[in-house]
C-alpha cells in the first residue's frame, strides 16, 4: 500500500482507515441522512429519532439542521461527542483497516445505481475563498459565518461522519467503473436497505495492491495539465469539485487550520495529523445514477406583495400567474424555450412565471439570490430556507405567509466549465439527487490522536 501513497498524495488523496458498526449493529438504524436534509420538516427528524430507539445510531453522532435553533445545543454538542466515546469504547464501531470503499447507492428516482468512492482528502490541497484555484475547489459561494457553529461540533470530536461528496470529470468512466465491474472479487463490507424508503446501499472494500494501483492510475490520467488545458484552456488544474456538503468540508478545513497552530514547524504531525485529512465520497459527474436538481427556495413570513413590489425596482422582469403549479414549473424547466431567466413562485394565492429578459447573473440562481439578498436584509423578520424537491417546496410554500421559489435544472455536463470560468456559483445552485438520495452516514474515521 505505501507504493502508492506518495502518488496518491501528490493528487490530494490519502488512504483512510474507516471504521464501521460492529457485527450485530442494525445498520439501518445505524445510518441515517445528510444533517442539512429536511431542515424545515422537523417531524421527519422526530421519526428517526422514534425509530431507532435506543440502539446505536449516527443519529446520535450527528447534529440535524433542523434543532440548530433550539436552546440546548450545546448540550446537544457535548453528547454528540459523549456518544463517539462510548461508541469507540465498547466496540460499537471498529477499524476496518486501511483501504477505500466502493459504495453502490440505489433510490427509488433512478434506474442506474449510483457509484462512489470512500476516500480521504488532504486539506492542504483545498480552498474556500471564493477566488479559489486550488486542486479541490468549492463549487458554489462559503459562508463563512455559517462555519462557527459546526466547528464546534468537529472540534474536539474524535471522530467525523462525511455527507460531503466530491465531483470527478470523467467521461471516460475510469476510476469508479472498473471497480464496480470487479466488485466480486472485493470483499464485501455492507448491503443493507436506508430507513424511510431511501432505497438501498452496499459497500465494498479496495484495499489490493491492483485495485489501489488501478485508481492511483486513472486518477494521474485525469490530473493531466495539458489534456485539462487543452479542454479546459486552463492550466489551475481541478481535479476533485466540491458537488455535496461545501460547508462541511470548509468546517474541515477551517478546523485544520486551528489545530496546525499547535503543532510546532518540523513536527511530523503536520503531515500525518488526522485531522488534517477529511473522509469524503468521490462521485463520477458523469454517473447515469446521480442527478443533478436545483435548490428552491421558501420565504417564510413574508409579506407577497411586499416581495413583488421590490422585485419592480430590482430589475425589469415580467410575471405570469398561473393556478397550476406544476404547469408553472414544467415551462421553468423547458429550455427549449428559454430566453432570459425563469423562476417559478408558488404559495397559498397561486403560481407562475417571473422571467426576466435581460439577467446580470450567469445563472438564474444568481439571479434571483441577488434581489433575495437584498430583500431579507431590508426585511429582518423573513426567514429563508433551501429546499430540495418541489413536493416538499409545495407543501412549505402553500401555507398562509410562505412564498416558494422554482429553479430551474443546471447542466450537469458544462458544469466543471462552469466552475473554471467564472469561479463559484451562487450558493444553493443546484443539488445530486432529491433528499432521500442524500448521502446517508456510515462510515467514520478517527480525527483525533
Amino acid at each position: 500500500m505505501a507504493d502508492f501513497s506518495a502518488e496518491l498524495s501528490r493528487l490530494g488523496v490519502r488512504i483512510p482507515e474507516v471504521y464501521l458498526p460492529a457485527e450485530g449493529i442494525d445498520p439501518s438504524a445505524w445510518a441515517v441522512v445528510a444533517c442539512d436534509q429536511y431542515s424545515s420538516e422537523r417531524e421527519y427528524w422526530e421519526k428517526v429519532k422514534d425509530r431507532i430507539g435506543d440502539r446505536p445510531s449516527t443519529f446520535n453522532l450527528i447534529f440535524p439542521e433542523c434543532y440548530l435553533e433550539d436552546a440546548d445545543k450545546r448540550e446537544r454538542v457535548e453528547r454528540i461527542k459523549a456518544s463517539m466515546h462510548d461508541y469507540l469504547a465498547r466496540g460499537a464501531v471498529k477499524n476496518i483497516g486501511p483501504g477505500f470503499i466502493l459504495v453502490e447507492r440505489r433510490t427509488p428516482y433512478e434506474a442506474s445505481p449510483r457509484l462512489g468512492l470512500m476516500m480521504a482528502v488532504d486539506l492542504e490541497s483545498y480552498r474556500y475563498g471564493k477566488d479559489s484555484k486550488s486542486l479541490i475547489r468549492p463549487t458554489e459561494g462559503t459562508i463563512v459565518e455559517r462555519l462557527p457553529p459546526r466547528m464546534e461540533i468537529r472540534r474536539g470530536a474524535e471522530l467525523e461522519l462525511p455527507h460531503i461528496m466530491l465531483l470527478i470529470d470523467d467521461p471516460t468512466l475510469s476510476v469508479m467503473e472498473p471497480l464496480y465491474a470487479a466488485r466480486e472479487r472485493l470483499p464485501k463490507l455492507y448491503d443493507f436497505d436506508l430507513m424511510q424508503g431511501s432505497g438501498s446501499v452496499r459497500g465494498w472494500h479496495v484495499r489490493d495492491a491492483s485495485s489501489l494501483g488501478k485508481v492511483a492510475a486513472a486518477l494521474e490520467a485525469l490530473a493531466d495539465v495539458d489534456a485539462f488545458e487543452g479542454k479546459y484552456g486552463s492550466r489551475d488544474l481541478l481535479l476533485f469539485a466540491v458537488g455535496d456538503g461545501n460547508h462541511s468540508l470548509a468546517t474541515a478545513k477551517a478546523t485544520w487550520e486551528e489545530v496546525k497552530k499547535t503543532i510546532p514547524a518540523g513536527d511530523p504531525l503536520l503531515e500525518s495529523h488526522p485531522a488534517r485529512c477529511a473522509l469524503v465520497e468521490l462521485v463520477n459527474i458523469y454517473d447515469k445514477g446521480l442527478p443533478f436538481h436545483p435548490i428552491h427556495r421558501v420565504l417564510f413570513g413574508v409579506d407577497e406583495a411586499s416581495f413583488f413590489k421590490g422585485l419592480d425596482a430590482y430589475a425589469e422582469h415580467t410575471v405570469t400567474k398561473s393556478h397550476d403549479a406544476g404547469a408553472a414549473f414544467a415551462k421553468v424547466d423547458d429550455a427549449s424555450t428559454q430566453g432570459g431567466h425563469r423562476v417559478g413562485f408558488v404559495s397559498a394565492k397561486g403560481a407562475g412565471i417571473i422571467e426576466f429578459p435581460k439577467p446580470r447573473a450567469n445563472l438564474a440562481a444568481g439571479t434571483i439570490q441577488e434581489y433575495l439578498d437584498a430583500f431579507l436584509k431590508a426585511n429582518p423578520n423573513v426567514v429563508i430556507d433551501y429546499i430540495h424537491g418541489d413536493e416538499s417546496l409545495a407543501a412549505l410554500a402553500m401555507k398562509k405567509g410562505n412564498l416558494g421559489l422554482y429553479l430551474p435544472p443546471v447542466d450537469k455536463a458544462s458544469f466543471f466549465g462552469t466552475v473554471i470560468r467564472d469561479g463559484v456559483m451562487p450558493r444553493k445552485t443546484f443539488s445530486m439527487g432529491e433528499a432521500p438520495e442524500k448521502r446517508f452516514y456510515i462510515e467514520a474515521r478517527k480525527i483525533t490522536l
